[in-house]
């Protein structure tokens, strides 16, 4: 045996009864649980802490830092060991020389420019070779929606042509071949919001022939939130295909206290049999671009013809119009309040002084986004705590960062989601028990992402795992200090190896991709 864990107390994914046993490894697998007399090569003592499969972040976007920061502690340290990547339908592939180009501008708020890697790849088979080179987590990607739409017909603002969706067909076909475990879309990012229904349902049967699943950023989370999500719903009732709703929650103060009908909504889906699962995370504030929240139409034709318009008076003024009075899209048709929006991250550092601080309104937006090249990212004080933790407790709940790494101040979910769940919700809140959280953390995930051998402690499965302990984890990160590690996490195991070892990251790179697996359908 490579490993033998002495006397945790086991939290097996299952969110059943926790029990205290021995745990065996051996060449990455679990291969034993119970009293082991033998020694391993390695042993480690467990007194005290709580073992259990290694957490899943539902919704991240670590695409580039995972190949840019090897050390990449901000997950590892909250016990990650496996990331969704390709979130919101914009991503780095499929993708030819134009798309990527024109994508990296358009999310560089997310992931940085790109300029310090070389982007050798085109193909989503490409892009995960690439992390199986050796990164610090696993990953999954989600074919980016939006990326795909880029590729077939630039950033249009009109339907699709029968040649221009089969070439989008093809595209997300192409990519599940190629390992990705489904579809994600940014129904309030461009160019995935221009999407027709019948267009995102051609889309979803392609990725339900390879059992993969749909996750939606939807077209609204303020006003017409409930709306969006039915969009949702009925899209996977159409298609056939399994829904995974992102970042599910409800925001700005139209939705305060209305956790209740979202989750009617999607209880009276379950029981007509939809296949359907969510993510949150634990904070109220949201994090987005800027340029985001700018109106679809100020989008179309892509990261260059946004500049343009927004260096023009007269289309500035239609935009701020859109923004402060109508409500954009883009703002989810809510009217903006600059004082809810703070700017947590430039590209430039020249503009740095503009981080930490509540714009004050359009002209400073404008500007920023202007001399920043769409670069800054903002987080947006809009949530409600009564929401969060209602929409928690609901049994198809994940947990996912959402966790942007790039900016001077990030949004803490970053480097706490996972251990603010544990310490704050769990010992502090009681909102869920620990064993019913660890599910939603592991267990869940891994069924959503059909996944035969990881998510649960139990012989046979891959070694990857977290030990914790649950009178101290608690996130260290804090809205003032985002970049804060977590504390009372000493231990995190990828395929058996210390990624995590007494608290310290070590230099193993144990990541690799996690490829879509072939599925049929159960016999009915």
């Amino acid at each position: 045996m490579d490993l033998v864990v002495r006397g945790a107390r086991i939290a097996d994914g299952t969110g059943g009864p926790s029990y205290t046993a021995d745990v065996a490894v051996h060449e990455g697998r679990i291969t034993q649980i119970g009293r082991i007399r033998s020694g391993g090569r390695r042993t480690l003592d467990a007194d005290g802490l709580v073992l259990a499969p290694g957490f899943v972040d539902m919704h991240a976007h670590s695409d580039l830092a995972l190949l840019r920061d090897p050390d990449h502690s901000a997950k590892a340290a909250q016990g990650v060991t496996l990331e969704v990547l390709g979130q919101d339908g914009l991503s780095y592939a499929p993708v030819d020389d134009r798309t990527l180009a024109e994508v990296r501008t358009a999310v560089a708020g997310w992931n940085g420019d790109g300029s310090d890697l070389d982007l050798d790849w085109r193909t989503v088979g490409g892009y995960l070779d690439r992390l199986d080179r050796g990164v610090a987590v696993n990953a999954a990607y989600l074919v980016p929606q939006g990326t795909v739409r880029a590729y077939a017909m630039g950033w249009a603002d009109r339907p699709a042509t029968p040649a221009e969706l089969d070439r989008m067909r093809a595209l997300v076909a192409e990519g599940l071949e190629q390992g990705a475990v489904g579809l994600s879309s940014g129904l309030t990012y461009t160019p995935g919001m221009y999407a027709t229904g019948g267009e995102l349902a051609a889309l979803c049967r392609v990725v339900a022939r390879y059992g993969g699943y749909w996750c939606p950023h939807h077209r609204s989370y303020g006003r017409g939130a409930l709306a969006a999500y039915a969009e949702t719903v009925e899209l996977s009732r159409r298609s056939g295909c399994a829904l995974h709703l992102a970042h599910a929650t409800m925001n700005f103060a139209e939705n305060a206290g209305r956790a209740g009908e979202l989750l009617r909504l999607l209880d009276d889906a379950l029981a007509e049999g939809v296949d359907l699962t969510l993510d949150t995370y634990p904070y109220t504030a949201g994090c987005t671009t800027l340029v985001a929240l700018l109106p679809g139409w100020a989008h179309e034709g892509g990261p260059e013809a946004v500049l343009a318009r927004l260096r023009d008076g007269a289309t500035a003024e239609r935009i701020r119009h859109a923004l402060e009075v109508t409500g954009s899209d883009g703002c989810h048709g809510v009217p903006v309040d600059w004082s809810t929006v703070e700017v947590s991250g430039t590209g430039d550092p020249a503009l740095a002084g503009h981080v930490g601080r509540r714009l004050d309104g359009w002209e400073t937006a404008r500007r920023l986004l202007v001399e920043d090249r769409l670069a800054p990212t903002v987080l947006q004080h809009v949530g409600h705590e009564e929401n969060v933790r209602a929409i928690m407790r609901h049994p198809a709940h994940t947990g996912g960062s959402d966790g942007i790494l790039q900016g001077a101040k990030p949004h803490p979910r970053a480097y706490g989601t996972f251990p603010h769940y544990l310490g704050h919700y769990v010992r502090e809140l009681g909102v869920l028990s620990l064993e019913e959280c660890v599910a939603h953390l592991s267990g869940r995930p891994a069924a959503r992402l059909r996944l035969p051998d990881r998510g649960l402690v139990r012989p046979g499965y891959r070694a990857d795992l977290v030990l914790f302990d649950p009178r101290t984890v608690a996130a260290g990160a804090t809205y003032e200090e985002p970049r804060r590690g977590p504390a009372g996490i000493p231990h995190v195991l990828i395929a058996g190896l210390p990624v995590i070892r007494d608290g310290v990251r070590t230099q193993v790179l144990a990541g690799r991709s996690v490829r879509r697996t072939p599925w049929r359908p159960p016999i009915r």
